[in-house]
Protein backbone atom coordinates (compact mmCIF):
# COMPACT_ATOMS: atom_id res chain seq x y z
CA UNK A 1 0.00 0.00 0.00
CA UNK A 2 1.12 3.71 -0.92
CA UNK A 3 2.35 5.05 2.34
CA UNK A 4 0.25 8.47 2.98
CA UNK A 5 2.27 9.92 5.55
CA UNK A 6 0.50 13.32 5.21
CA UNK A 7 -2.92 12.11 4.24
CA UNK A 8 -6.35 12.17 5.95
CA UNK A 9 -6.40 8.86 4.55
CA UNK A 10 -3.38 7.81 5.72
CA UNK A 11 -4.16 8.59 9.37
CA UNK A 12 -7.91 7.40 9.15
CA UNK A 13 -6.15 4.05 8.19
CA UNK A 14 -3.46 4.18 10.95
CA UNK A 15 -6.39 5.36 13.34
CA UNK A 16 -8.91 2.57 12.79
CA UNK A 17 -5.56 -0.18 12.67
CA UNK A 18 -4.30 1.45 15.78
CA UNK A 19 -7.94 1.54 17.82
CA UNK A 20 -8.80 -1.85 16.84
CA UNK A 21 -5.81 -3.47 18.28
CA UNK A 22 -6.15 -1.32 21.74
CA UNK A 23 -9.73 -2.57 21.54
CA UNK A 24 -8.66 -6.43 21.27
CA UNK A 25 -6.39 -5.94 24.09
CA UNK A 26 -8.43 -4.27 26.52
CA UNK A 27 -10.41 -6.97 28.53
CA UNK A 28 -12.49 -4.48 30.72
CA UNK A 29 -13.29 -1.22 30.05
CA UNK A 30 -12.86 -0.95 26.10
CA UNK A 31 -14.14 -1.42 22.87
CA UNK A 32 -16.72 -4.67 22.70
CA UNK A 33 -15.57 -6.06 19.56
CA UNK A 34 -18.33 -7.80 18.03
CA UNK A 35 -16.56 -10.52 15.49
CA UNK A 36 -19.45 -12.84 13.96
CA UNK A 37 -23.30 -12.93 14.78
CA UNK A 38 -26.19 -15.88 13.83
CA UNK A 39 -29.64 -14.96 14.53
CA UNK A 40 -30.24 -13.07 17.53
CA UNK A 41 -26.82 -13.50 18.76
CA UNK A 42 -23.37 -12.19 18.18
CA UNK A 43 -20.25 -13.11 19.45
CA UNK A 44 -17.18 -10.84 20.66
CA UNK A 45 -13.40 -11.68 19.84
CA UNK A 46 -13.24 -13.53 23.36
CA UNK A 47 -16.09 -15.91 21.93
CA UNK A 48 -18.96 -14.72 24.61
CA UNK A 49 -22.29 -14.83 23.26
CA UNK A 50 -24.70 -11.66 23.74
CA UNK A 51 -28.40 -11.67 22.15
CA UNK A 52 -28.49 -8.57 20.51
CA UNK A 53 -31.22 -7.09 21.83
CA UNK A 54 -31.15 -4.06 19.44
CA UNK A 55 -30.80 -5.47 16.11
CA UNK A 56 -27.71 -3.76 16.04
CA UNK A 57 -28.99 0.11 15.21
CA UNK A 58 -32.90 -0.78 15.30
CA UNK A 59 -32.41 -2.76 11.55
CA UNK A 60 -31.26 -6.29 11.41
CA UNK A 61 -35.05 -8.05 10.56
CA UNK A 62 -33.76 -11.17 9.34
CA UNK A 63 -31.01 -11.79 11.55
CA UNK A 64 -27.43 -12.10 11.59
CA UNK A 65 -25.65 -14.93 9.59
CA UNK A 66 -28.37 -15.19 6.71
CA UNK A 67 -27.24 -16.94 3.95
CA UNK A 68 -29.51 -16.03 1.45
CA UNK A 69 -28.40 -12.27 1.55
CA UNK A 70 -25.21 -13.14 1.31
CA UNK A 71 -25.82 -14.93 -1.95
CA UNK A 72 -28.06 -12.26 -3.23
CA UNK A 73 -24.85 -10.28 -3.17
CA UNK A 74 -22.54 -12.33 -4.42
CA UNK A 75 -24.67 -13.10 -7.51
CA UNK A 76 -24.95 -9.22 -7.82
CA UNK A 77 -21.55 -8.50 -7.68
CA UNK A 78 -20.28 -11.40 -10.16
CA UNK A 79 -22.46 -9.89 -12.19
CA UNK A 80 -22.67 -6.15 -11.78
CA UNK A 81 -20.74 -4.48 -9.06
CA UNK A 82 -21.36 -0.74 -9.64
CA UNK A 83 -23.36 1.20 -11.54
CA UNK A 84 -25.10 4.43 -11.08
CA UNK A 85 -28.69 6.54 -11.74
CA UNK A 86 -27.66 9.29 -13.20
CA UNK A 87 -27.92 10.69 -16.47
CA UNK A 88 -31.10 8.58 -17.32
CA UNK A 89 -29.04 5.89 -16.59
CA UNK A 90 -29.97 2.74 -14.23
CA UNK A 91 -29.93 -1.23 -13.61
CA UNK A 92 -32.20 -4.04 -12.68
CA UNK A 93 -31.92 -3.99 -8.79
CA UNK A 94 -32.77 -0.25 -8.91
CA UNK A 95 -35.46 -0.54 -11.09
CA UNK A 96 -36.98 -3.72 -8.91
CA UNK A 97 -36.73 -2.37 -5.91
CA UNK A 98 -37.96 0.77 -6.74
CA UNK A 99 -41.42 -0.65 -8.34
CA UNK A 100 -41.61 -3.38 -5.25
CA UNK A 101 -41.41 -0.12 -2.74
CA UNK A 102 -44.23 1.71 -4.83
CA UNK A 103 -46.45 -1.31 -4.91
CA UNK A 104 -46.18 -1.46 -0.88
CA UNK A 105 -46.16 1.56 0.19
CA UNK A 106 -49.52 2.45 2.67
CA UNK A 107 -50.39 5.37 0.79
CA UNK A 108 -50.01 6.55 -2.78
CA UNK A 109 -46.54 7.14 -3.58
CA UNK A 110 -45.85 8.06 -7.04
CA UNK A 111 -41.44 7.84 -7.03
CA UNK A 112 -38.85 6.23 -5.47
CA UNK A 113 -35.15 8.32 -4.72
CA UNK A 114 -32.18 6.33 -3.05
CA UNK A 115 -29.81 7.02 -0.93
CA UNK A 116 -27.56 5.28 1.40
CA UNK A 117 -28.56 5.79 5.20
CA UNK A 118 -31.46 7.31 6.80
CA UNK A 119 -29.70 10.62 7.16
CA UNK A 120 -29.19 11.07 3.85
CA UNK A 121 -32.84 10.08 3.15
CA UNK A 122 -34.33 12.69 5.48
CA UNK A 123 -31.68 15.40 4.49
CA UNK A 124 -32.62 14.80 0.64
CA UNK A 125 -36.50 14.95 1.76
CA UNK A 126 -35.61 18.28 3.07
CA UNK A 127 -33.29 19.67 -0.33
CA UNK A 128 -36.28 18.16 -2.15
CA UNK A 129 -39.01 20.29 -0.16
CA UNK A 130 -36.96 23.56 -0.61
CA UNK A 131 -36.64 23.41 -4.51
CA UNK A 132 -40.63 22.58 -4.45
CA UNK A 133 -41.43 25.50 -2.37
CA UNK A 134 -39.48 27.58 -5.18
CA UNK A 135 -40.56 25.60 -8.04
CA UNK A 136 -44.17 26.43 -7.10
CA UNK A 137 -43.12 29.91 -6.28
CA UNK A 138 -43.01 30.14 -2.20
CA UNK A 139 -40.00 30.99 -1.42
CA UNK A 140 -40.21 32.38 1.94
CA UNK A 141 -42.29 28.58 2.62
CA UNK A 142 -39.14 26.86 3.84
CA UNK A 143 -39.45 26.37 7.06
CA UNK A 144 -39.36 22.87 8.98
CA UNK A 145 -41.29 21.74 12.01
CA UNK A 146 -39.72 18.49 13.89
CA UNK A 147 -40.12 17.16 17.22
CA UNK A 148 -38.28 17.87 20.38
CA UNK A 149 -36.58 14.61 21.01
CA UNK A 150 -36.82 13.52 17.76
CA UNK A 151 -34.06 11.82 15.68
CA UNK A 152 -33.65 12.16 12.07
CA UNK A 153 -30.26 11.29 11.83
CA UNK A 154 -27.00 13.58 12.02
CA UNK A 155 -26.12 15.09 8.47
CA UNK A 156 -26.21 19.22 9.01
CA UNK A 157 -29.88 19.05 8.09
CA UNK A 158 -31.10 15.95 9.49
CA UNK A 159 -29.26 16.79 12.68
CA UNK A 160 -31.19 19.91 12.38
CA UNK A 161 -34.35 17.81 12.42
CA UNK A 162 -33.48 15.69 15.45
CA UNK A 163 -34.43 17.17 18.42
CA UNK A 164 -31.89 15.97 20.73
CA UNK A 165 -29.55 19.02 22.32
CA UNK A 166 -26.28 16.65 22.60
CA UNK A 167 -26.80 15.89 18.78
CA UNK A 168 -26.57 20.13 18.20
CA UNK A 169 -23.92 20.71 20.79
CA UNK A 170 -21.23 22.54 19.42
CA UNK A 171 -22.07 21.49 16.23
CA UNK A 172 -23.77 25.25 15.54
CA UNK A 173 -27.24 23.33 15.28
CA UNK A 174 -30.20 23.58 14.27
CA UNK A 175 -30.28 25.12 11.10
CA UNK A 176 -32.31 28.21 11.76
CA UNK A 177 -34.88 27.39 9.57
CA UNK A 178 -35.74 23.84 11.74
CA UNK A 179 -38.44 24.16 14.60
CA UNK A 180 -39.46 21.93 17.05
CA UNK A 181 -42.65 21.56 18.61
CA UNK A 182 -43.74 19.53 21.78
CA UNK A 183 -42.39 15.41 22.26
CA UNK A 184 -45.34 14.07 23.01
CA UNK A 185 -44.07 11.17 26.16
CA UNK A 186 -47.01 12.23 28.38
CA UNK A 187 -45.25 11.48 31.73
CA UNK A 188 -42.86 13.66 31.27
CA UNK A 189 -44.69 16.68 29.66
CA UNK A 190 -48.58 16.48 30.67
CA UNK A 191 -49.98 18.82 32.69
CA UNK A 192 -51.24 18.52 36.09
CA UNK A 193 -54.85 17.24 35.78
CA UNK A 194 -54.19 16.67 32.26
CA UNK A 195 -55.19 13.26 30.87
CA UNK A 196 -53.66 11.43 27.46
CA UNK A 197 -56.98 12.80 25.59
CA UNK A 198 -56.34 16.30 26.54
CA UNK A 199 -52.09 15.84 26.94
CA UNK A 200 -52.89 14.65 22.93
CA UNK A 201 -55.07 17.84 22.06
CA UNK A 202 -52.14 19.83 23.71
CA UNK A 203 -49.66 18.32 21.69
CA UNK A 204 -51.75 19.63 18.26
CA UNK A 205 -52.70 23.06 19.41
CA UNK A 206 -48.69 23.37 20.46
CA UNK A 207 -47.76 22.46 17.02
CA UNK A 208 -50.72 25.21 15.80
CA UNK A 209 -49.90 27.99 17.67
CA UNK A 210 -46.04 27.99 16.11
CA UNK A 211 -47.73 27.34 12.97
CA UNK A 212 -49.04 30.62 13.72
CA UNK A 213 -46.93 32.20 15.30
CA UNK A 214 -43.82 31.94 12.65
CA UNK A 215 -46.49 32.21 9.93
CA UNK A 216 -48.60 29.07 8.14
CA UNK A 217 -47.34 30.58 4.44
CA UNK A 218 -43.37 30.02 5.82
CA UNK A 219 -43.72 26.03 6.51
CA UNK A 220 -42.89 24.11 4.27
CA UNK A 221 -43.10 20.63 6.00
CA UNK A 222 -43.32 18.43 9.41
CA UNK A 223 -41.27 15.38 10.03
CA UNK A 224 -42.03 12.96 12.20
CA UNK A 225 -41.35 9.16 13.58
CA UNK A 226 -44.91 7.19 14.01
CA UNK A 227 -43.18 6.52 17.06
CA UNK A 228 -39.82 8.32 18.13
CA UNK A 229 -37.15 5.52 18.25
CA UNK A 230 -32.99 6.90 19.21
CA UNK A 231 -34.91 9.97 21.28
CA UNK A 232 -36.41 6.75 23.57
CA UNK A 233 -38.78 4.87 22.33
CA UNK A 234 -41.80 7.31 22.89
CA UNK A 235 -44.91 6.16 21.94
CA UNK A 236 -48.03 8.17 21.04
CA UNK A 237 -50.89 8.84 23.36
CA UNK A 238 -53.96 8.11 21.95
CA UNK A 239 -55.77 10.80 19.97
CA UNK A 240 -52.26 12.21 19.19
CA UNK A 241 -52.20 11.64 15.40
CA UNK A 242 -55.91 12.17 14.72
CA UNK A 243 -55.62 15.38 16.11
CA UNK A 244 -52.05 16.53 14.86
CA UNK A 245 -52.16 15.25 10.98
CA UNK A 246 -55.64 17.59 10.44
CA UNK A 247 -53.42 21.03 11.62
CA UNK A 248 -51.27 19.80 8.93
CA UNK A 249 -54.23 19.39 6.17
CA UNK A 250 -55.33 22.67 7.48
CA UNK A 251 -51.94 25.28 6.47
CA UNK A 252 -51.43 22.32 3.51
CA UNK A 253 -47.89 21.88 5.21
CA UNK A 254 -46.06 18.28 3.72
CA UNK A 255 -46.48 15.54 6.11
CA UNK A 256 -43.03 13.06 6.55
CA UNK A 257 -42.94 10.36 8.01
CA UNK A 258 -39.61 8.50 8.90
CA UNK A 259 -39.82 5.05 8.81
CA UNK A 260 -36.58 4.71 9.30
CA UNK A 261 -37.04 2.54 12.98
CA UNK A 262 -40.64 1.94 12.17
CA UNK A 263 -40.60 0.53 8.84
CA UNK A 264 -40.96 -3.37 7.44
CA UNK A 265 -42.84 -5.28 10.78
CA UNK A 266 -41.08 -3.48 13.85
CA UNK A 267 -44.55 -2.09 14.80
CA UNK A 268 -46.73 -5.26 13.90
CA UNK A 269 -48.15 -3.70 10.19
CA UNK A 270 -45.38 -3.40 7.42
CA UNK A 271 -44.95 0.43 8.13
CA UNK A 272 -45.71 2.51 11.39
CA UNK A 273 -47.58 4.96 9.37
CA UNK A 274 -50.27 1.66 9.16
CA UNK A 275 -50.49 1.62 12.50
CA UNK A 276 -50.81 5.01 13.64
CA UNK A 277 -53.24 5.40 10.52
CA UNK A 278 -51.02 7.88 8.91
CA UNK A 279 -51.23 10.01 5.52
CA UNK A 280 -48.13 10.90 4.72
CA UNK A 281 -46.67 12.78 1.81
CA UNK A 282 -43.09 11.34 2.05
CA UNK A 283 -41.74 8.12 3.50
CA UNK A 284 -37.92 7.72 4.61
CA UNK A 285 -37.27 4.66 5.10
CA UNK A 286 -33.65 2.43 5.69
CA UNK A 287 -32.24 -0.27 8.33
CA UNK A 288 -34.70 -2.66 7.99
CA UNK A 289 -35.33 -2.41 4.23
CA UNK A 290 -31.86 -4.13 3.94
CA UNK A 291 -31.31 -5.77 7.48
CA UNK A 292 -27.89 -3.41 7.51
CA UNK A 293 -25.97 -6.16 5.60
CA UNK A 294 -25.79 -2.87 2.79
CA UNK A 295 -26.07 0.77 3.29
CA UNK A 296 -29.30 1.59 1.45
CA UNK A 297 -32.25 3.92 2.54
CA UNK A 298 -35.60 5.64 0.14
CA UNK A 299 -37.78 8.50 -0.07
CA UNK A 300 -40.99 7.69 -1.36
CA UNK A 301 -43.07 11.10 -2.38
CA UNK A 302 -46.31 11.33 -3.53
CA UNK A 303 -47.47 13.09 -7.08
CA UNK A 304 -48.15 15.89 -5.16
CA UNK A 305 -44.67 16.21 -4.28
CA UNK A 306 -42.97 15.29 -7.36
CA UNK A 307 -44.59 17.07 -10.12
CA UNK A 308 -43.37 20.42 -9.36
CA UNK A 309 -39.78 19.07 -8.82
CA UNK A 310 -40.31 17.71 -12.15
CA UNK A 311 -41.70 20.61 -13.65
CA UNK A 312 -38.80 22.63 -11.89
CA UNK A 313 -35.52 20.10 -12.95
CA UNK A 314 -37.21 20.16 -16.54
CA UNK A 315 -36.70 23.93 -16.80
CA UNK A 316 -33.75 23.96 -15.07
CA UNK A 317 -32.51 21.39 -17.54
CA UNK A 318 -31.64 19.07 -14.83
CA UNK A 319 -31.77 18.29 -10.84
CA UNK A 320 -28.69 19.22 -9.10
CA UNK A 321 -28.64 16.08 -6.40
CA UNK A 322 -27.45 12.53 -6.59
CA UNK A 323 -24.91 10.31 -4.75
CA UNK A 324 -22.48 8.03 -6.24
CA UNK A 325 -23.85 5.12 -4.94
CA UNK A 326 -27.93 5.88 -5.15
CA UNK A 327 -29.75 2.82 -6.14
CA UNK A 328 -26.06 0.66 -5.66
CA UNK A 329 -27.31 -2.61 -7.37
CA UNK A 330 -25.73 -4.77 -4.69
CA UNK A 331 -27.86 -2.80 -1.76
CA UNK A 332 -30.51 -3.11 -3.95
CA UNK A 333 -29.92 -6.85 -4.87
CA UNK A 334 -30.04 -7.72 -1.07
CA UNK A 335 -32.42 -5.21 -0.35
CA UNK A 336 -35.00 -7.20 -2.54
CA UNK A 337 -34.21 -10.34 -1.18
CA UNK A 338 -34.67 -9.42 2.40
CA UNK A 339 -38.02 -8.38 1.66
CA UNK A 340 -38.24 -11.43 0.10
CA UNK A 341 -37.29 -13.02 3.17
CA UNK A 342 -40.01 -10.42 5.23
CA UNK A 343 -42.65 -11.26 2.96
CA UNK A 344 -42.03 -15.78 2.63
CA UNK A 345 -41.60 -15.93 6.35
CA UNK A 346 -44.49 -13.70 7.18
CA UNK A 347 -42.37 -11.96 9.88
CA UNK A 348 -45.35 -8.80 10.08
CA UNK A 349 -47.31 -11.73 11.15
CA UNK A 350 -44.97 -13.33 13.50
CA UNK A 351 -43.87 -9.89 14.98
CA UNK A 352 -48.28 -9.60 15.89
CA UNK A 353 -48.16 -13.14 17.59
CA UNK A 354 -45.12 -12.81 19.60
CA UNK A 355 -45.18 -9.28 20.80
CA UNK A 356 -48.07 -10.03 23.56
CA UNK A 357 -45.23 -11.71 25.31
CA UNK A 358 -42.60 -9.21 24.55
CA UNK A 359 -44.73 -6.44 25.81
CA UNK A 360 -46.08 -8.07 28.32
CA UNK A 361 -42.59 -9.20 29.68
CA UNK A 362 -41.31 -5.29 29.08
CA UNK A 363 -43.99 -4.50 31.15
CA UNK A 364 -42.80 -6.75 33.89
CA UNK A 365 -39.98 -5.20 34.17
CA UNK A 366 -41.87 -2.21 35.94
CA UNK A 367 -42.03 -4.36 38.63
CA UNK A 368 -38.34 -4.32 39.02
CA UNK A 369 -36.68 -1.77 41.63
CA UNK A 370 -35.60 1.45 39.39
CA UNK A 371 -37.55 1.10 36.63
CA UNK A 372 -40.04 4.06 36.32
CA UNK A 373 -41.66 3.82 33.16
CA UNK A 374 -41.90 0.86 30.31
CA UNK A 375 -43.28 1.72 27.36
CA UNK A 376 -44.17 0.13 23.24
CA UNK A 377 -45.54 -1.25 20.62
CA UNK A 378 -44.91 -4.37 18.82
CA UNK A 379 -41.42 -5.60 18.99
CA UNK A 380 -39.65 -2.25 20.09
CA UNK A 381 -39.40 -0.98 23.70
CA UNK A 382 -38.22 1.01 26.66
CA UNK A 383 -37.71 0.87 30.40
CA UNK A 384 -37.21 4.32 32.07
CA UNK A 385 -34.83 3.74 34.79
CA UNK A 386 -34.55 6.38 38.35
CA UNK A 387 -32.77 6.33 41.24
CA UNK A 388 -31.88 8.99 44.32
CA UNK A 389 -28.21 8.63 44.66
CA UNK A 390 -28.04 8.98 40.74
CA UNK A 391 -30.25 11.92 40.41
CA UNK A 392 -28.41 14.53 39.69
CA UNK A 393 -25.99 12.82 36.75
CA UNK A 394 -28.58 12.13 33.78
CA UNK A 395 -27.85 9.04 31.66
CA UNK A 396 -25.19 7.63 34.61
CA UNK A 397 -27.69 4.70 35.71
CA UNK A 398 -28.28 3.89 32.28
CA UNK A 399 -25.01 3.25 31.58
CA UNK A 400 -24.45 1.52 34.97
CA UNK A 401 -27.39 -1.00 33.72
CA UNK A 402 -25.69 -0.92 30.23
CA UNK A 403 -22.65 -2.47 31.59
CA UNK A 404 -24.60 -4.76 33.42
CA UNK A 405 -26.59 -6.11 31.00
CA UNK A 406 -23.29 -6.67 28.93
CA UNK A 407 -22.11 -8.70 31.44
CA UNK A 408 -24.87 -10.77 31.94
CA UNK A 409 -24.50 -11.47 28.04
CA UNK A 410 -27.50 -8.92 26.40
CA UNK A 411 -26.77 -5.70 24.30
CA UNK A 412 -29.11 -3.01 25.21
CA UNK A 413 -28.80 0.38 24.18
CA UNK A 414 -28.79 3.30 27.13
CA UNK A 415 -31.05 6.56 25.76
CA UNK A 416 -29.70 8.76 28.69
CA UNK A 417 -31.79 6.41 31.23
CA UNK A 418 -34.23 4.46 29.07
CA UNK A 419 -33.18 0.67 28.30
CA UNK A 420 -34.18 0.19 24.62
CA UNK A 421 -35.32 -3.19 23.10
CA UNK A 422 -35.71 -3.78 19.51
CA UNK A 423 -34.48 -7.26 18.51
CA UNK A 424 -34.41 -8.84 15.24
CA UNK A 425 -37.96 -10.08 13.69
CA UNK A 426 -36.72 -13.57 14.12
CA UNK A 427 -36.76 -13.57 17.69
CA UNK A 428 -38.74 -16.46 19.40
CA UNK A 429 -40.54 -16.33 22.12
CA UNK A 430 -38.28 -18.39 24.19
CA UNK A 431 -35.83 -16.09 23.22
CA UNK A 432 -37.24 -13.23 24.03
CA UNK A 433 -37.92 -14.98 27.69
CA UNK A 434 -34.11 -15.44 28.13
CA UNK A 435 -33.98 -11.21 26.85
CA UNK A 436 -35.86 -10.29 29.67
CA UNK A 437 -34.96 -12.66 32.22
CA UNK A 438 -30.97 -11.09 31.32
CA UNK A 439 -32.83 -7.62 32.16
CA UNK A 440 -34.52 -8.38 35.83
CA UNK A 441 -31.11 -10.08 36.79
CA UNK A 442 -28.87 -7.22 35.56
CA UNK A 443 -31.53 -4.68 37.37
CA UNK A 444 -32.01 -6.23 40.30
CA UNK A 445 -28.05 -6.31 40.67
CA UNK A 446 -27.83 -2.53 39.79
CA UNK A 447 -30.41 -1.91 42.39
CA UNK A 448 -28.21 -3.94 44.81
CA UNK A 449 -25.33 -2.06 44.22
CA UNK A 450 -27.43 1.09 45.12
Amino acid sequence: MTHLPNSVEGRDIAFQLHSYADARKQEDGGSLVIEKGNGIYVEDHNGKSYIEGMAGLWSVAVGFGEKRLVEAATRQLEKLPYYHTFTYKTHGPSVDLAERLIQMAPVPMSKVYFTNSGSEANDTALKLIWYRSNALGQPQRKKVISRVRGYHGVTIASASLTGLPNNHRSFDLPLPQILHTTCPHYRTMHKDGEDEAAFAKRCAQDLEDLILKEGPETIAAFFAEPLMGAGGVVVPPDGYWEAVQPVLKKYDILFVADEVICGFGRTGNMFGTQTYNLQPDIMTLSKALSSSYQPISALLINDKVYQPIADESHSIGVLGHGYTASGHPVAAAVALENLNIIEERDLVGHVREIAPTFQKRLKGLGERPLVIETRGIGLIGAAELAHPALAQTPGALGAKTNAQFLEGGLISRNMMDAMAFCPPLIISEAQINDLFDIAEAALDKVAASL
